[in-house]
């Protein structure tokens, strides 16, 4: 096997691993109300680090994507709720790429 397959097959098994831990841990460990906040903040800092990956990750380009961030960001500042924020983003993005900017 090449070098890249090694690593993937290690990925692939630390994330089962961990995915495996979470059944054997003791359910009053998950219950508390800390984990259940740190649990919350891992979900927002996820899914806020796979959003700048798809953004930014291949290169610094600026295009509908960065456009409707910008407008998603605005609208969340703004408290707009989640759907909203959502139909915001693809509204502009569309718009954006019908006037052929990215």
């Amino acid at each position: 096997m090449t070098v890249t397959w090694d690593w993937l097959l290690l990925a692939c098994l630390l994330a089962f691993a961990t995915k495996l831990s979470g059944y054997l841990l003791p359910a009053r460990w998950l219950k508390g109300a800390r984990m259940q906040r740190i649990a919350s903040a891992m979900t927002i800092g996820l899914l806020a680090s796979l959003v700048t990956l798809n953004t930014l990750g291949s290169a610094m380009t600026f295009d509908a994507r960065l456009g409707s961030l910008a407008v998603a960001m605005v609208a969340l500042c703004l408290r707009a709720s989640f759907l909203l924020v959502v139909i915001l983003g693809a509204g502009t993005a569309a718009l954006l790429r019908f006037f052929g900017w990215g």
